[in-house]
């Protein structure tokens, strides 16, 4: 089981929340302009690193509010917050 600590609500089981995706991906200035590929890469591609990666979460079965987590990903510990504006 791993405990996700919500900013708001605490620590929580994982089956609480839905993960968001990797955190920080800029959403491109100009998409339509892309190609076919340079959209497939935003939209498909993303990092998959051991160690620490910043994540997106959603505590749908709490607040519902989104937050980023740094975790590392070779251990599941939480090692950080940012709560989203």
């Amino acid at each position: 089981m791993l405990l996700i600590p919500c900013p708001w609500c605490g620590p929580r089981d994982e089956a609480e929340f839905h993960y968001g995706g990797q955190a920080h991906v800029a959403y491109p200035e100009n998409p339509a302009a892309l190609s076919d590929e340079e959209w497939a890469r935003y939209l498909f591609f993303r990092d998959n690193p051991e160690g620490r990666f910043a994540e997106r979460w959603n505590h749908t079965a709490g607040c519902r509010r989104w937050f980023n987590a740094v975790r590392n990903t070779a251990t599941n510990e939480i090692e950080a917050r940012e709560v989203i504006a």
